[in-house]
């Protein structure tokens, strides 16, 4: 346990951080749950919006540094790839 009264305070501030992070991570995660959800609805319009929204999180998330910036790259062209082979369909 944390002794000194920085060493308190940095305590408390992980958790927060902790917290707040936690939270945009699984938004992120949801958004991408629906839009996966939504590939199997066949509804193409609703899926375009979507994706828009869920590229938006992710790029949050990464530009926060919650997420690595390659693996937020590498989900964005995977669903991006998934979006596009669903509108050719």
């Amino acid at each position: 346990m944390a002794v000194h009264k920085s060493a308190e305070k940095r305590a408390r501030q992980n958790k927060q951080k902790q917290l707040y992070n936690r939270a945009i991570k699984s938004s992120m995660k949801t958004r991408v749950k629906n839009l996966l959800i939504t590939l199997e609805g066949k509804n193409k319009e609703t899926v375009h919006a979507q994706l828009k929204s869920v590229i938006s999180s992710i790029s949050k998330a990464a530009s926060k540094g919650i997420v690595h910036k390659k693996t937020a790259s590498r989900k964005v062209s995977r669903l991006t790839k998934r979006v596009n082979k669903f509108s050719a369909a």
